[in-house]
């Protein structure tokens, strides 16, 4: 390790606490009560959406690692994003896919919500040869989420001019220490960044990825905005609750933390492309009703 290292290492680590702070912030903020709970009165597809995302895709990321041997660093950086759902990015893939929107709002705070109990409760049993403090688990998800989610909330609620007025801030600060944080991961990890590479990483990073999305499209019951948005929003998992999880938990063994990023980097990359096929879909779906 040279001594430039734990410079971009501490870059890394304030770029995780920035990126999950603004990312909870911007969703509350965005976000009222009503838009929350309307999309939540759907009980089917409210089950078919946890199902996905606590139940099959938790399930595909264990059979993943059984079937395909890469390092326990790698094993524990795909299950904590294969457990952790509820991405704040999904409206953007929503809105490249032309989906419903109304929907997108209800999943993506339900899912996060969810996320916050579930992850304490069962990393323990599934991460049985590592050492894993349920409490330290949730008071991390607590902290770094559950309270600027709450807070940006009653902001919106109170002062919604205020609010609306800081969500393009908190989506950029979001956006930059994202940034600021693969710079100084890989650089201050570069050892280990190539290990990972080069061990599997990317290749369960895709499996993951896809096989949740097909899992969300699937559940989706017979409305195709709803299939959009389950498919997208299982796909593209909750890498704030992964990264709070991971820098709290596992900072000894970075192996964890560049594998999260990779499947950051694509999940972002094939869900965007995914994204763009079913807006086009859509579009020329339209057309070909309006011609006749």
């Amino acid at each position: 390790m040279t001594q430039f290292d734990p410079v971009f290492i501490a870059i890394g680590s304030l770029g995780v606490l920035i990126f999950i702070i603004t990312s909870m912030l911007g969703m509350g903020f965005s976000l009222t009560i009503p838009q929350i709970m309307a999309p939540l009165k759907d009980r089917r597809l409210i089950i078919m959406s946890l199902v996905a995302n606590f139940v099959l895709v938790p399930i595909l990321a264990l059979v993943i690692i059984r079937v395909i041997p890469v390092s326990e660093g790698i094993q524990i950086g795909l299950i904590l994003v294969g457990f952790a759902a509820g991405a704040p990015f999904l409206p953007k893939l929503v809105h490249v896919a032309k989906g419903g929107m109304a929907f997108t709002a209800g999943l993506m705070v339900l899912l996060m919500v969810v996320t916050i109990a579930y992850l304490p409760l069962v990393l323990p049993f599934v991460l049985t040869g590592v050492q894993v403090n349920p409490w330290e688990i949730a008071r991390s998800l607590i902290v770094l989420m559950l309270i600027p989610l709450a807070i940006a909330l009653f902001i919106r609620a109170r002062y919604e001019s205020v609010a609306t007025g800081l969500v393009h801030t908190m989506n950029m600060a979001a956006n930059l220490s994202l940034i600021a944080m693969f710079i100084g991961y890989f650089i201050g990890y570069s050892d280990v960044t190539y290990g990972v590479l080069g061990t599997g990483g990317i290749l369960v990073s895709i499996l993951l990825v896809v096989g949740a999305a097909v899992i969300g499209y699937l559940l989706g019951g017979p409305d195709k905005d709803n299939k959009k948005v389950l498919a997208l929003g299982t796909g593209k998992r909750n890498l704030a609750a992964a990264f709070a999880v991971a820098s709290s938990n596992f900072a000894s063994n970075p192996e964890v933390l560049i594998e999260v990023m990779d499947v950051a980097v694509i999940g972002f990359i094939v869900l965007m492309l995914i994204a763009g096929e079913m807006g086009r879909r859509s579009v020329r779906g339209a057309g070909k009703s309006v011609s006749q």
